[in-house]
Formats: C-alpha cells, sequence, structure tokens
C-alpha cells in the first residue's frame, strides 16, 4: 500500500468516523457552555428568590394532589371555586388538628431535651474521653492561633441582636410564604385546566393540540397516583411505627409514629434522622441495654421493608427512581432551599421523569432518571 493511501481519509474506520460524527453532532462545546451558564444562572435564581419560588413549587405540588379531590366535588355538581374552597379548608382543619393534638408532647419532648442529652451523655461516657482530649487539642490551636483581647460584652450583645433580626426575618418569610402558598394553591385548583385550554388554544396544529392534551393528562395522573401512593404507604408506615414503639413501651409512641411519617417524605436523608431520633429516646428512656438497641432495630426493620419491597411492589418499576440522582437531588434542592429544598426534591424528580417518559424526545432522560 503506498504512502497517499495510507493517508487518505476515506480509508478511516467507517465505524469510527460513525461515532465521531455523533459526537460532533450531540456535544456542541458552544452549546453546552450555553447551557451550562444557563444552568448556573437557573438555580442563581432559585436560591436568591427562594421566599417567591418555595412557596410557589408548593403549591404546584400540592395541587397535583388534591387536584381529583376537586374533580370528585365537581362530579357531585359541586362548582369548581366551592370546591376548590371546601378542599383547601379541609386540608386546614387536618394540620390544624393534628398540630394541636401533638403540640404538648412534642413541646415537652423538646423542653427535656437538655436533661435527656445529659443522659445519653452519660451512657456513652465511654466514648467521652477520647472526644474531650480532641476538644483540649482544638481549645489550645484556637489560644495559639488568637491574636488581641476581644470584648466579650459587645460580642455577646451583637450575637443576641444578629438572633433577634434573624428570627424576626425568618418568621415573616415563613408567614409570607404559608399566605403565599395558600392563596395561589387556592387559584390553581379553582382555574381547572385553564392553563390547559390557553396552551392548546395558542398551538397552530389539531396534531399538536391532541398531543400536548394527551401528555397533560398523563402526567397529571400519573403524578397525582404517586403522590397519593407516597402519602398513604407513609401514612400506613407511621401507624405501623407508633404501635411498634408502643408495644416496645417507647414514650409519646404516637408522636414516634407520626415523626416517622413525616420524615420518610425525604428518602435517606429523613430515615437517618428518625433512626437517630428513635436511638438517642431509647438511650434515655431504658437503662437495658437490650432494651435500647431494639426500638432502632425495629425502625430500621420496617422502613426496610417499607423502602425495598413494598414500595417497589406498589409503585411498579416505571414510577421507580435512580437513588443516586435521588441523592444529588437532596443535596441540590437541600443546599438551595433547606429543608423545604429536601421536601420538593423527590416530587420534581418525579414530575420531570413522567414528563421525559410521556414526551418522546426526552426518553432518554426519562431512562437516566429510572431506576
Amino acid at each position: 500500500m503506498s504512502h497517499m493511501e495510507k493517508n487518505n481519509p476515506d480509508n478511516h474506520n467507517p465505524e469510527t468516523t460513525e461515532l465521531g460524527e455523533v459526537f460532533k453532532e450531540h456535544l456542541n462545546i458552544r452549546s453546552i457552555s450555553i447551557s451550562g451558564l444557563f444552568l448556573l444562572a437557573v438555580f442563581y435564581t432559585l436560591y436568591l428568590a427562594r421566599a417567591v419560588f418555595i412557596p410557589i413549587f408548593f403549591a404546584i405540588i400540592l395541587k397535583l394532589l388534591l387536584a381529583p379531590a376537586v374533580d370528585a366535588l365537581k362530579r357531585l355538581r359541586i362548582p369548581q371555586a366551592l370546591g376548590s374552597a371546601v378542599v383547601l379548608i379541609a386540608l386546614l382543619a387536618v394540620i390544624s388538628a393534628s398540630f394541636y393534638i401533638f403540640y404538648q408532647p412534642a413541646a415537652d419532648w423538646i423542653e427535656r431535651a437538655p436533661q435527656s442529652l445529659r443522659k445519653v451523655e452519660q451512657k456513652l461516657r465511654f466514648i467521652k474521653g477520647p472526644v474531650e482530649k480532641v476538644s483540649e487539642a482544638t481549645k489550645s490551636m484556637e489560644k495559639i492561633t488568637d491574636v488581641g483581647p476581644k470584648s466579650e460584652g459587645n460580642t455577646v450583645e451583637v450575637k443576641k441582636t444578629k438572633l433577634l433580626n434573624t428570627l424576626f426575618i425568618e418568621t415573616s418569610e415563613f408567614i409570607f410564604g404559608v399566605a403565599t402558598m395558600l392563596i395561589l394553591l387556592y387559584f390553581l385548583l379553582a382555574s381547572g385546566d385553564l392553563f390547559l385550554r390557553k396552551v392548546i388554544n395558542a398551538l397552530p396544529k389539531l396534531k399538536d393540540k391532541k398531543q400536548a392534551v394527551e401528555i397533560a393528562r398523563h402526567v397529571e395522573r400519573d403524578v397525582s397516583t404517586y403522590l397519593y401512593t407516597i402519602v398513604i404507604i407513609n401514612f400506613c408506615l407511621g401507624v405501623l411505627i407508633g404501635g411498634a414503639m408502643y408495644v416496645l413501651d417507647m414514650p409519646n409512641p404516637f408522636l414516634w409514629g407520626v415523626m416517622a411519617g413525616l420524615v420518610n417524605f425525604i428518602p435517606y436523608l429523613g430515615q437517618a434522622a428518625g433512626i437517630t431520633i428513635i436511638a438517642i429516646v431509647a438511650l434515655t428512656t431504658f437503662d437495658n441495654t437490650y432494651q435500647t438497641i431494639v426500638p432502632p432495630l425495629v425502625y430500621c426493620v420496617i422502613i426496610g421493608i417499607e423502602g425495598n419491597i413494598i414500595t417497589p411492589i406498589i409503585l411498579g418499576r416505571r414510577l421507580l427512581l435512580n437513588p443516586v440522582v435521588i441523592f444529588l437531588a437532596l443535596l441540590l434542592w437541600g443546599w438551595i432551599w433547606g429543608i423545604p429544598g429536601a421536601l420538593v426534591a423527590v416530587p420534581i424528580l418525579v414530575i420531570l421523569k413522567i414528563i421525559c417518559d410521556n414526551v418522546e424526545s426526552l426518553g432518554a432522560i426519562g431512562e437516566f432518571l429510572g431506576r
């Protein structure tokens, strides 16, 4: 073979050439850079305007959860606006009743928390020695690196002022957020399919109109089914754990059942927090080693069965999410919005996956998000 033939580009491996063309087509550096900058701008905006976006996201998720109830009342010839008000009032009544029932036990437990933690410290004194040595070493390093005298009185005063300002701002934001969410939720429920009709009217072709309706119906149905299923599963989980804690003579067993049902809405992190709380309560309640170990162990077994057997069977493979993607979503949304972000992380993922599954061009993303 001649030197020219060896260097002829036409003699290259056709598979390699084809693969290169695919990468050129899909991995355009400029488009990736622009998309990356756009995502950074979106996340920064979500963080900066979290006081506005958090209520909006919660209102949309609750709308998808409560819309079937409003539709059921509509079939009973109750007007949409009135049905939305009834459902919203019922939701507030359930939340208020739950708060009234469990507020006092929770407040009592929080009040006893310092004493309980001292008991835990006494029972774990076998690891106290090494921890104290590390703490003393840290304090010694702080003294070495400390330069110049400090005014203790001014520091205390500044800290008190900052704490009061922070509490005022956080309380104001919370009240504003709850009020915004409830008002927006009512309008979303009362408007029904208004936004879908607007989208359909804006589309030029009949084929596009039909496809938009089909996708919207599938998304709403699947998301509502998922949310209802998770709520029912977590309710049953809370009842089961509350009953188990009652049998094991744990104090305020039904409070821990409610706690278990609520924290289970945050995968992994919520379950870890639940196990830790149950372990601390058991340590402060029982002197016997066996009685101390059993409650957190039972908690682990119940949530293990729920997470690995019950939920996958009920939801089916189609609505199960990739665990790695879930964990990354929790980290991302938790970093952006804190606890509210961790609560909405999984519902946002589910909505995104269902949309991708119903839009042919986004099928690859849906496959990546699934288990």
